[in-house]
């Protein structure tokens, strides 16, 4: 994957990581850091996974 489709990726698994664990632990500007995290790693695994990406 490209450079903006990582970005992405990660940007829609922030928001999906919040949305299903909830915002817990610490925030940074209105976002709860553990669970975006979470999220976006997962998302990127993911998309890398079915994309070939190794």
């Amino acid at each position: 994957m490209g450079c903006f489709a990582n970005i992405f990726a990660g940007l829609v698994g922030s928001w999906a990581g919040q949305a299903l664990f909830g915002a817990w632990g610490p925030s940074l500007a209105g976002m709860a850091l553990v669970p975006s995290i979470l999220g976006a790693v997962i998302v990127v695994a993911v998309v890398s996974f079915f994309l070939g990406e190794n």
